[in-house]
């Protein structure tokens, strides 16, 4: 039995009560990472080194296509790990031989959001460019790059002033990749309350591609996205990065990522004073716990201004 065939087995069998969406990436990563790399391979053949020159090669660049985060290489192990763990309590082998690997260790990022000024000149230079209301609205939502460019307009609620982020664009990492629908990360949907300004920028978005529609005529292809191409595809995530840094770097800010928009409406949303759990939500994060470890240093900044403010009351008061 090679590896491939052992992979369509404890998929098909042995993910009996997994959901739907986890499943679907479980399919998705062996696809795209295990099975062209150790497919042909004899399941009771498959050793450790084989295993960690895989996750080795996934961790660099080749061919044109970047590396793949140690998060991302993690996950993949731990798909194999299952599977080949289900493999030795049914005796097909006599040990696990991921379990000896070593896997790239996570570095946490340091966070750099936008300052307020920076927030307020990005704004101004967006300013009849193409993509300003995609990443104004990004800016205000805080949505993931794939979430924005998934989000289609089943999923705008304008009478209650919300949006469902119940999945992501995604390209395949392989040349020539193609765009394809997944679950949001984590796998969960969420619901977000838009303030006012977003929703009228919704609102001219719908103007906007009523106009680009009429103008494509027959050429047009209805996908229902909320943010399409002038004939209704998806957007290039190339094209929209592009506008994004160049933008950027016209605010003397060329190191941030278009992820630090999301750090930029996670600070403004602590600071304004949201509790740490609508915060995570808002996000879609897994936990508030992974919130906080996030932009703890935001809360503990807060913690000072607001011993600052007691200090400066206690001293109003005894004086008087």
């Amino acid at each position: 039995m090679t590896v491939n065939e052992w992979l369509d087995i404890w998929l098909k069998d042995y993910q009996i009560g997994v959901k739907d969406s986890t499943a679907y990436l479980y399919e998705r990563q062996a696809k795209l990472y295990l099975r062209p790399a150790l497919g042909n391979i004899p399941l009771e053949t498959l050793k450790a080194h084989t295993v960690q020159r895989l996750y080795n090669s996934l961790s660099q660049e080749h061919d044109g296509q970047p590396a793949l985060s140690a998060k991302t290489i993690k996950n993949i192990h731990g798909v194999l790990h299952k599977a080949l763990q289900q493999a030795v309590l049914l005796n097909y082998i006599r040990y696990n031989p991921t379990t000896a690997c070593v896997l790239p260790k996570i570095v946490k990022k340091e966070i750099h959001p936008l300052t307020d000024q920076q927030a307020a000149q990005l704004l101004n230079l967006l300013k009849g460019s193409k993509y300003e209301i995609p990443l104004t609205v990004d800016l205000f939502t805080g949505l993931r790059e794939g979430e924005l460019l998934g989000l289609m307009w089943d999923c705008v609620d304008f009478e209650k002033g919300t949006i469902l982020v119940n999945k992501q664009l995604r390209r395949s990492q392989r040349k020539g990749g193609t765009y394809y629908f997944s679950p949001p990360k984590n796998n969960r949907a969420r619901s977000i309350s838009l303030a006012p300004s977003v929703v009228l920028l919704f609102r001219l978005q719908k103007l906007a591609q009523n106009s680009m529609r009429m103008e494509a005529g027959d050429a047009w292809q209805e996908n229902g996205l909320v943010f399409s191409n002038q004939t209704g595809g998806y957007l290039s995530y190339r094209t929209v990065y592009d506008c994004f840094k160049r933008i950027v770097k016209k605010i003397g800010s060329p190191a941030t990522r278009f992820h630090d928009l999301r750090h930029t409406y996670a600070v403004a949303c602590i600071k304004s004073g949201d509790d740490i759990k609508t915060v995570q939500e808002n996000l879609g994060h897994a936990t508030a716990a992974f919130t906080l470890d996030v932009y703890g240093h935001v809360t503990k900044q807060m913690k000072r201004d607001s011993a600052q403010r007691m200090e400066q009351f206690i001293q109003a008061v005894s004086a008087g």
